[in-house]
């Protein structure tokens, strides 16, 4: 794992490099016909990179984005009526069943499909109307990371070329080396903090949610540790009652029109009593992070949550390697 995260601005930097003219090409395809939709179709880490899609795509093209139930079609034999929208899967195996059979069904429905898959030999490259191969390379650890993070990458690109977003392409161009820095930085208070920790809540909004959803998950595979991944707005719904003195909270923030408020909702966290810890806002008890375009902000704050998780594992005994119960490719049906 520790190995594999390290390899994450090299992998990013390829990606790009390689899908530059695939995603051009897509985007002109999607400004010339705009999809009515946007259905994504993932599992495990590969759908919390589509949650990211989500609020890349309607923030930056006002096009509605949801994401698939596979179960609809892999277990139910249903096939959605998808005339007109764009289906995006996301997969580092490309071999699920569940998920080949929804790319199926799509096709079916009338849907556009593209993958973004970092097994360009797998059953879903083959499968889908076009590929953009995510370009990490082989991935032996059991939890994702540098595929996960060049899926991201790959939203963005998509996204930036889609809209003519120079600022964003911009960022994209520098993001493996701001990448390269943030795998240097320093979170060993966190491990400290965690290391006898029993739960915790990890935050994040908007396209942070979506780093939120995936350290959660790296918490409970890698670390042992039960995590719960909430929006910083839908915490205060119910969750919050669970929060007292000493209760661990992991807030990620990115300089965008919702850090304001998740700033806010991390003083209240304290003045209750729990021990925050946050990536990202300028001042304060915070854990180191980088700068960048807001959108991929998300992306630095998870590269260095990759190497304090890797640090927490060991720290607690465990091998983040090979999790158990768990194998690389899940071939859910």
């Amino acid at each position: 794992m520790f190995a594999e995260a390290a390899e994450a601005p090299a992998a990013v930097a390829r990606m790009l490099a390689a899908n530059r003219g695939a995603a051009a090409d897509l985007a002109a395809d999607l400004r010339a016909d705009p999809p009515r939709a946007v259905v994504t179709c993932a599992r495990g880490s590969s759908d919390h990179a589509a949650t990211y899609a989500k609020y890349l795509v309607e923030t930056g093209t006002g096009v509605l984005t949801s994401s698939a139930a596979l179960s609809v079609s892999s277990v139910y034999d249903a096939t959605p009526r998808l005339e007109g929208a764009l289906f995006l899967a996301i997969s580092q195996s490309g071999r699920s069943p569940d998920l080949l059979a929804a790319v199926e069904a799509a096709q079916r429905g009338g849907a556009r499909t593209v993958a973004l898959v970092n097994d360009e030999t797998s059953p879903l490259a083959a499968l889908a109307d076009r590929c953009l191969p995510l370009k990490a390379g082989p991935e032996l650890s059991v939890a994702a990371t540098k595929s996960y993070i060049a899926a991201l990458a790959s939203v963005a690109q998509i996204v930036a070329a889609w809209t003519e977003d120079r600022e964003l392409e911009a960022g994209l161009d520098a993001l493996p080396t701001i990448l390269a820095r943030a795998w240097t930085l320093d979170w060993t208070p966190a491990v400290r903090r965690l290391k006898t920790a029993r739960s915790l809540y990890v935050l994040g909004r908007g396209p942070g949610f979506a780093v939120a959803q995936e350290a959660a998950l790296k918490f409970k595979e890698t670390c042992g540790l039960h995590a719960e991944a909430f929006s910083a707005a839908e915490v205060l719904h119910g969750p919050m009652a669970l929060v007292g003195e000493g209760f661990p909270v992991l807030v990620f923030a990115q300089a965008d029109a919702s850090e304001a408020g998740v700033l806010e909702l991390a003083r209240a966290l304290e003045a209750r009593g729990a021990e925050v810890m946050v990536a990202g806002g300028p001042n304060g008890n915070r854990l180191p992070t980088l700068s960048g375009h807001p959108a991929l902000e998300p992306i630095v704050r998870i590269q260095g949550f990759y190497r304090m998780a890797n640090a927490l594992a060991v720290a607690r005994g465990l091998d983040p390697d090979s999790p158990p119960h768990l194998k690389k490719v899940t071939e859910t049906r």
